[in-house]
This record gives structure tokens, sequence and C-alpha cells, in this order.
């Protein structure tokens, strides 16, 4: 099966998926759009932070899964995929403890104003007098927005370093708020107005981008530090712009908007000029660690869809199709049966929406699960249960 790694990937999996069959093509200097031809005649696509467009998944008659290593989708667009037939998967929660250590990473970074200290040792300068200025996170209130593997993770540090934790999440329940020794809070603005610092762990959605606006960062407490490791569309960055540069609040972030789509390119946002930001390059899953797991993660769900055609992890399933009716059809597990009832359906011009067939213990028996778009004709029924010596039984179910 061709599968095209478009970034980097260990190569101790690369020789795992050579195992499986795979015959793989390595290029991790790929650009974005070198993707249409690159992977026009691919089975799966891997990619890490590459963009994935439409003319990617448009250009391959063979392309049937791409695969994100990694958490987030938001990188490919999964409705040109799903309008092709072709999957979408990631590899979720394997970055969280990368993710969690890079947050404290730069709230102390920017408390400590650590680059600001090095920046002046090496331009041969000694300021203990002024770097020596420093809150401390100690007993301080730390408001965690996005309450996932990767929330979740920067609360059992934030636990260690004595920081009371508030969150808000809309999974969040108050029996979960205490088993995590958290408090609850109902409305998002409350953490804004609360916290004196805010943390941002929400996938990117079209409910959550900008959900940090100007009117929230005005609530925030003067000098208050927000971090974002999650995406950089969920922040309005010309409003976090205007409120680091008049000093209101401080910022460490990770993800911006726009932020380049290749590893290596020129980039010259005016917020990076601030001293009031502290900044790194979406960096937060690139551990040794964390991408071993996620390259373990991809192996799987590679192996599993090779194997078996199941797509583990899959993000552009429909949760519920247009079926009306679901008819199922208990058979002897023998050569035809099935397409007997299909074509009988065909001839009704009902659509099948969804079809699962389990065969029962011994291999003699099978039901078929059979969702259609609409309701078929008692006439046909009986066409289907008196045409077919092997059919056993018909039940039909009103589903939607």
């Amino acid at each position: 099966m061709k599968t095209l790694v478009a970034d980097t990937f260990p190569d101790s999996h690369l020789h795992r998926l050579k195992q499986l069959g795979c015959e793989v093509d390595y290029l991790p200097s790929a650009k974005a759009d070198e993707l249409p031809s690159l992977a026009a005649s691919c089975k799966i696509l891997v990619v890490r932070g590459k963009k994935v467009n439409a003319e990617t998944l448009l250009a391959s008659k063979h392309l049937a899964l791409v695969l994100r290593a990694g958490a987030g989708v938001n990188t490919i667009d999964v409705k040109a995929a799903s309008s092709c037939g072709i999957f979408v998967s990631n590899c979720p929660g394997k970055n969280s403890i990368a993710v969690a250590e890079l947050v404290f990473a730069l709230l102390l970074s920017i408390d400590r104003r650590i680059p600001e200290n090095v920046a002046a040792l090496r331009a041969g300068q000694w300021n203990k007098k002024e770097f020596s200025k420093a809150d401390g996170l100690f007993g301080k209130t730390l408001g965690v927005i996005g309450l996932g593997s990767i929330g979740r993770e920067v609360i059992r540090r934030a636990h260690a370093f004595g920081l009371r934790v508030i969150a808000w999440s809309r999974s969040l329940t108050p029996k979960l708020a205490g088993e995590l020794g958290i408090e609850l809070i109902e409305n998002v603005d409350d953490i804004f107005r609360e916290a004196d610092i805010v943390t941002l762990h929400v996938s990117l959605q079209s409910e959550t981008r900008k959900l940090v606006n100007a009117s929230r960062l005005w609530l925030m407490k003067p000098n208050a530090i927000l971090i974002n490791t999650s995406r950089g569309e969920v922040v309005d960055q010309a409003a976090l712009r205007e409120a680091v540069q008049t000093k209101r609040i401080r910022a460490g972030l990770d993800v911006f908007d726009p932020e380049p789509g290749e590893g290596v390119a020129a980039f010259d946002d005016p917020i990076l000029k601030l001293p009031g930001l502290h900044g790194t390059h979406h960096i937060g899953a690139s551990t040794s660690q964390a991408q071993s797991a996620i390259a373990d993660e991809a192996i799987r769900v590679i192996e599993t869809f090779i194997k078996t055609g199941v797509v583990l992890n899959c993000v552009n399933l429909a949760h519920r199709t247009p079926a009306k009716w679901q008819l199922v059809v208990r058979h002897h597990d023998r050569v035809g049966v099935l397409a007997f009832v299909m074509d009988h359906i065909r001839k009704a011009g009902l659509n099948v929406e969804e079809v699962q067939n389990v065969v029962f213990d011994g291999a003699l028996a099978a039901s078929c699960r059979i969702q259609l778009a609409g309701q078929p004709e008692p006439s046909l029924l009986s066409t289907i249960q008196e045409g077919n010596k092997d059919i056993i039984g018909l039940d039909l179910l009103q589903i939607g």
C-alpha cells in the first residue's frame, strides 16, 4: 500500500511501516503546494503540521486515508475529504505531557524573564537588580479553559506549583471538578475576571474561533498572563497585540494567527516585537517522547486500516446518517444472499446509507443490518422474504 510520509517521522517507525507491506515515500521537506502531485498515486498520506487542502484531496483517485500524526486536524480540509470519501484520522492525547510541560516553560519564562536574562548575559551585562523583579507562581489562580487530556496534565502540574486552579469546560461537572481538585466556573468570562493566569486548551471549532476577544482580554487583571498552546485562531491576535502593547497583560504563545505553513520560513508578525510577549515556534508536541508516542499511534492506525479496513480515531464519519429505516435480514451465510437483497433494494430506488453484516458462531447464519433513506414497501419485503430460500427472516424498524 503506497504511503507518503510528508513530515518528519522516526526512522524506526518508517521501518515498521515497511514491515507492514507499505511502499513508503518519505519526503519530510515536501512543501504543502507540492502535495497534490506527490500524493496523487498514494493510498495513505501522513502529515504532522503540513496543510492538506482540497486540491491535494481532489488530485488523487487512490487516496483513502489522511493521518495527522498529532491531535488537531485544522490543517486538513476535512470537509473536502468527506466529500471525496477519504478518511481523516489523528493521534489524540499522545502529546499531552509535552504540551503541558511547555505551558509551564512559557509561564516561568514570562514570570522570571528568562530570555531577557540570557540576552543580557550574552551581551556582557549583569543586572541582578532588574531581573530580581518577579511575582512567583505559588498561590496564584490558574484558569484552565478546556479539559481534554492536555488540560488535565496542566492541572496535575499546577497542583505541584501550589496554584489554585479554576476551570471551564462544557464537559466539566461538579463531580469531576472534585475528583481533579479544582473549582468549576460556569461562565467562561469569570475565568478571565478571576484568574491571574489563563491557559487555553480547546480545539479549533466555529464556537472557539476568537474565543479570546477584546472584551475578554479587558476582563483580565492588570499584568495577568495568557498562555495559548492550542490554536492561534482561538485568540483574536489583533486584540491581544493591543492588550500586550499597552502593558495590560502579558502573553506566552506557541501558536499564532497566521503562522507559516512550513517548518522553516520567514515570520515577521508585529506581536513578536513586544517585550510582554514570549513565543515559541509551535513546538508544543515536539519532544522525542511525544513524537515516539504519536508515531506508535500512527502505526497502530495504519496497521488496523491495512488489516481490517477500520479507521481508528476517524474524525469525519457521520454521527448520524440520513437513514430513516433499518432493515435487518437474518440469513444463511451463503454466496449471493446479500447481493439478492441489495439488487431488490436498488430496483426499489432506495438509497442504502449504512450496512453491517455479522456472522454467528459456526458460520452457518448471519444477520445484516441495512439502513435505508426511505421506507420499503410491504411488497418489497415480501419479494425479498419469499424470493430466496436462504433468507431466514426480516425485521423493519423506524430509526429516524
